[in-house]
């Protein structure tokens, strides 16, 4: 191993001695390799060809990454591995790409034939140790790609989530809903669906069944394309403007907007530039909400630093100057790169759409069929701290006009009105403003408009569409100031003051205290809250005052918490409601069970339970919910199911797993070993642990990537995984497959000799594990699959000899199976393969 490393270096230092004779002339005629073996020591020149040789990669003048190769007198070059790629900007992917092109063997100088990759030329510098690669992207300005290439001939995939959420209890009648919701890619053409079926439990007891989406898109780098059956939406704005009055709930027509779904966002500076002040050479460490997200080396005086690695959003940030090892500034700044405003230079963003209410698709009998609606809605940056609004829609013969401006005052002060208008309704407004001051914040709201909800949606958290449970129609306002304010690192106060009008009438106020301290030497978070709210039907009608005190414990081990509270409110029937609680919660790591969750509660009317049970199998994820009022004494029951349904690549997938992405991998796991857990890194932030059989990786829609395979844990096992990593290039809805192999593996070092017993020098050494390329003297050293110990020698493309091992007669030094010398000989080749 030292005279393979120290090769290298010697070589470099001859063939300084000795560039006196082509240095000049190397770089302008492309010195063949004989031409430049010529100026070595006749004792070096067998320790250039045909053994491995440390070099540096570079592909269109950009560095590809440190690699070891092997050249052969033919004038070729077949990389090994890549060794180092940390100073490389180059994506894996792309990488990838060329590791598979060279390690199949390429000619030195310019490509003739098999040019893959766009491959223009190669040539190789003894003086510098370097193998230059050159494609037909030479001149491209990598830095201007502001937009992700499509896929060439686009993707295929489906991806399909099922959701069932059924609860009932002793006196209520069972109800339910599914939900089924779809986004298929074929070539670039996005298509969704979104539906359920829904069973109430109120007088009409039937099942009705609705599609809000039906309908394929088309992403262009700035605007996209809707055609078919949709719940018209804001896609495509940076601030929709406010409207109220009927809105279309499905419409058959066409939409199109603005679009980032193809903009690069994560390589934008921030629009205000932020800089430090360093005396000496020194460290920028920046933080957001407390954890370090960057850190960059600065030298002395005035310097920008570079937001563009920075993620995408407006948000504060604090920023330390470290010099010699030491704090010496501390300054909070603001980050402002909207997510939704990729490019300032487009000043212009907006969404409209056209065609008629439909009911085609859904049994609602109260949903309109059959008027024109269309609708239209612009923002323009009109400053880099002012964003104006305009929209305007027709709905069952309604004109609806908003406007809206968006104000960054300063950068501790934003600014958000709108105020907007419907034929027979009226007219309403939104006012909103945010001031941040270090310490804490200030939040004041205010609208007011008309409002009739008896024949409108509500879409809850889970996306659920429902009826408005409490319809009213009237004059509606709200207006509320709150208050954040953090003492110190383990206090912080809050206070929010409210006023209602309408279906809540009055003033609210509410008053809190947070503390995170040790109890018994147990992280313990404790909250201490004083409110006075308005009546509601829940207390009586009356006014809902009261105070609680509640801690959250966590014990020992992980995932195990306890939780309590004491206070008093308002009951039911107007009166003191004194209460107390007390929670216990467990995670799970194994079995179907992820966490389970109790608690007891006491109050005015008696005891009352409540439990609770995450669950995820291999098809299906979910969670039950089960509670005894302590008012009646009922019992309730719930429970949420989810399960993903994934086709791609000529598979089929059922999983339960949370998603959380727009494309996905199916991969399949093969191992030699029993227990054994890979995890899944995809370079675009999702990551997922996968097992011996079928499983998904969600990835990335859009961009190019790849999924990097490595051992789950700390110990990794004596194997390797094949392929490493799988590269992926999908739209929104596209699937990919991939099947990964893990090989255990046994360190073999031998020997490659020829009939008469002289080593074969330059000779590759094959298995399915790894490969090699045996030394001048002829040894060489690989990893060699245990299940199968087959060795195939490789010269010239051809196969020389092959050689099967049985294992367990070869002796052992440590961890090492020593092979002794391989005669390798045509007979060799002949018999393994009549064996074959």
């Amino acid at each position: 191993m030292f005279r393979l490393a120290c090769l290298p270096t010697t070589i470099a230092l001859v063939a300084c001695m000795a560039s006196s004779a082509y240095s000049i002339a190397a770089p302008q005629t492309h010195l063949s390799l004989l031409a430049q073996a010529e100026g070595l020591p006749k004792e070096f020149n067998e320790h250039f060809f045909d053994v491995p040789l440390a070099v540096r990669v570079t592909l269109d003048r950009r560095v590809l990454g440190e690699a070891m190769i092997v050249l052969s007198r033919d004038e070729r070059v077949t990389l090994l591995e890549f060794n180092d790629t940390h100073d490389s900007d180059i994506a894996a992917a792309e990488r990838d790409s060329w590791q598979a092109l060279l390690q199949k063997g390429v000619a030195i100088g310019p490509c003739e034939t098999q040019c893959d990759e766009g491959l223009v030329a190669v040539y190789y510098s003894l003086e510098n140790s370097e193998l230059s690669l050159l494609s037909k992207n030479a001149e491209r300005d990598h830095t201007s790609l502001e937009h992700y290439a499509q896929p060439e001939g686009g993707s295929t995939g489906l991806l399909l989530r099922n959701q069932l959420n059924l609860s009932g209890g002793q006196e209520q009648d069972l109800s339910g809903r599914y939900d089924l919701q779809a986004i298929a890619s074929l070539g670039n053409w996005t298509q969704t669906f979104s539906g359920q079926l829904t069973k109430n439990n109120g007088p009409e007891d039937s099942i009705q069944h609705a599609v809000y989406e039906l309908h394929s898109q088309k992403e262009w780098q700035d605007n996209f394309l809707r055609i078919g059956y949709f719940t018209p939406d804001s896609v495509g704005l940076s601030r929709q403007p406010r409207s109220f009055g009927n809105t279309p709930d499905t419409a058959l027509g066409v939409m199109l907007g603005s679009s980032d779904s193809l903009a690069k966002g994560g390589a934008k500076p921030s629009v205000y530039p932020i800089y430090v002040t360093a005396n000496r050479e020194a460290v920028v460490e920046i933080y957001r909400n407390g954890s370090l997200i960057n850190t960059q080396q600065v030298p002395p005086g005035l310097q920008a630093l570079d937001t563009r690695p920075l993620p995408s959003g407006v948000y504060d940030i604090e920023v330390r100057l470290i010099e010699d090892g030491t704090e010496t500034s501390r300054t909070d700044e603001l980050v402002y790169k909207p997510n939704n405003w990729s490019n300032p230079n487009q000043r212009w963003r907006y969404n409209a759409f056209f065609g008629r209410e439909s009911q085609l698709l859904s049994s609602w009998d109260n949903q309109d069929d059959g008027d024109l609606t269309a609708g239209a809605a612009v923002n323009y940056l009109l400053h880099p701290r002012a964003i104006v609004g305009l929209s305007a829609r027709q709905v069952k013969d309604q004109n609806q006009l908003g406007t809206s401006v968006d104000l960054g005052l300063s950068n501790q002060s934003s600014l958000y009105a709108s105020v907007y208008q419907a034929q027979d309704r009226g007219v309403g407004m939104d006012v909103q403003a945010l001031h941040n001051y270090g310490s804490g914040s200030v939040i004041l709201s205010h609208n007011r408009s008309w409002l009739d909800n008896r024949d409108t949606w509500e879409t809850l958290p889970d996306g659920r569409r429902v009826r408005q449970r409490s319809p009213y129609n009237g004059n509606v306002s709200n207006s509320s100031l709150g208050v954040s304010h953090r003492l110190d690192s383990q206090n912080s106060l809050n206070a929010r003051l409210s006023h209602s009008e309408g279906q809540i009438e009055g003033f609210g106020l509410n008053l809190g205290w947070m503390r995170n301290a040790k109890l018994f030497g147990h992280d313990t978070n404790w909250r201490l809250s004083v409110f006075d709210r308005p009546a509601s039907a829940s207390s009586g009608n009356e006014r809902n005052r009261g105070i609680d005190l509640s801690f959250s414990m966590a014990l020992g081990s992980a995932g195990k918490r306890v939780t309590a509270s004491v206070g008093s409110r308002t009951s039911r029937d107007g009166q003191a409601d004194r209460n107390a609680s007390l929670g216990y919660q467990q995670d799970i790591e194994s079995g179907p069970l992820r966490s389970v969750n109790a608690a007891v509660q006491s109050d005015t009317y008696g005891m009352g339970l409540t439990g609770s049970a995450l669950f995820e199998t291999d098809v299906a994820t979910g969670d039950v919910q089960l509670q005894r009022s302590s008012y009646n004494q009922n019992l309730y029951a719930s429970m949420n199911l989810n399960s993903n349904l994934i086709v791609g690549g000529s598979q089929v997938a059922l999983t339960g797993q949370h998603l959380g992405s727009e494309a996905s991998m199916i991969v399949d796991i093969e191992s030699d070993l029993d227990a054994i857990h890979l995890r899944a890194d995809d370079l675009s932030g999702t990551s997922a642990i996968l097992k011996p059989g079928r499983n998904v990786v969600p990835v990335a829609a859009y961009k190019a990537g790849n999924v990097q395979f490595d051992f789950q844990g700390t110990d990794a096992p004596a194997a390797t995984i094949q392929p490493a990593r799988a590269r992926y290039h999908l739209n929104k809805g596209g699937v990919a497959y991939q099947k990964v192999r893990i090989m255990k593996t046994q360190t073999i070092f031998g020997r490659l000799v020829d009939a008469q017993g002289q080593p074969m020098k330059g000779h590759h050494v094959v298995n399915h594990a790894s490969r090699g390329v045996t030394e001048v003297d002829g040894f060489f050293s690989i990893e060699l699959s245990a299940s199968t110990p087959t060795l195939e020698v490789i010269r010239d493309e051809q196969v020389v000899c092959r050689f099967a091992l049985d294992l367990n007669t070869l002796p052992i030094e440590g961890d090492v199976l020593m092979a002794g010398d391989l005669r390798c000989t045509e007979n060799s080749a002949a018999k393994l393969l009549a064996k074959d």
